[in-house]
């Protein structure tokens, strides 16, 4: 049987701690993949580390916060260096809010938002891609439903979403011809503790999910997803039926759409 596609594919996975990074690694790592793991938290991308290294994958631990970047450019160096190339760069990493901009008593985690959900992109591509050139390699943004609509609440997460979307689907276009590949994935709801430290109106974490986890899409079936479009180099993946109609009623009813957001938000779900 011959190798996996990502069997000693040298890839790099920001947000790599926790959520669909902590399940892309393992899924990746059970396919013999060579992963530079990056994140804050040392302890948590230890522990991820040692469920890749179970499953077969060769490690390299990072702690990277990708708004300094410095850190992306250390990040890419490391990696090049390890494993002397770059085939993959997955974008994950990310932080969220919660809360009516008009009771946003801070506006602080805007600045935040876009330092970490867009310009993280921006700083790991950016030095990622000559590397991911030569190799003819997968570059690739995680970013949200809200990337593609507007959703209450949401402001600056959907903000920073938005323009992830805008640099990707240029450098897509800028790199035809080139061998190198942009997929885009668009995630409904899933079920990560991302949204216990989103932002809440004062600038702190909420602690709570304001959704319905039991409600939502499991991380398993989500890194599936996610890896299946990765894989065949698919330009997008929107994550659900309400994702893939509410692309279709924009361009006809886009007042609905605006509807099913804030109903989505309401519900939990």
């Amino acid at each position: 049987m011959p190798p996996d596609i990502f069997h000693e594919n040298a890839i790099i996975l920001t947000g790599a701690s926790s959520g669909i990074g902590r399940e892309l690694a393992k899924l990746l790592a059970a396919q013999g993949a060579w992963l530079a793991l990056a994140a804050r938290s040392v302890d948590k991308l230890d522990m991820v580390a040692g469920e890749c290294r179970e499953r077969g994958g060769r490690v390299l631990v990072v702690p990277t916060d990708v708004s300094e970047e410095a850190q992306c450019k250390a990040l890419v160096e490391k990696a090049a260096a390890e494993f002397g190339r770059i085939d993959t760069l997955i974008n994950n990493a990310g932080m969220s809010m919660w809360a009516l901009f008009e009771d946003m008593q801070t506006l602080e985690p805007f600045e935040r938002l876009m330092h970490i959900n867009y310009l993280g992109a921006v700083y790991c591509a950016h030095y990622a891609l000559p590397y991911l050139k030569e190799s003819k390699g997968r570059l690739v943004g995680v970013a949200s439903l809200t990337g593609l609509t507007g959703v209450p609440t949401r402001s600056g997460y959907a903000a920073s979403k938005h323009a992830l979307r805008g640099f990707f689907d240029t450098l897509r276009i800028e790199l035809l011809g080139s061998g190198v590949s942009v997929t885009m994935i668009y995630p409904d709801f899933v079920q990560t503790e991302t949204r216990m430290k989103a932002w809440g109106a004062d600038g702190q974490p909420l602690q709570r999910s304001p959704v319905r986890e039991g409600k939502v899409m499991d991380v398993e079936t989500a890194g599936r997803m996610i890896l299946k479009t990765i894989k065949k180099r698919k330009r997008e993946l929107i994550m659900s039926r309400r994702g893939w109609l509410g692309m279709w009623a924009k361009l006809v009813a886009p007042g609905l759409v605006d509807r099913i957001a804030l109903r989505a938000i309401r519900r939990g779900r």
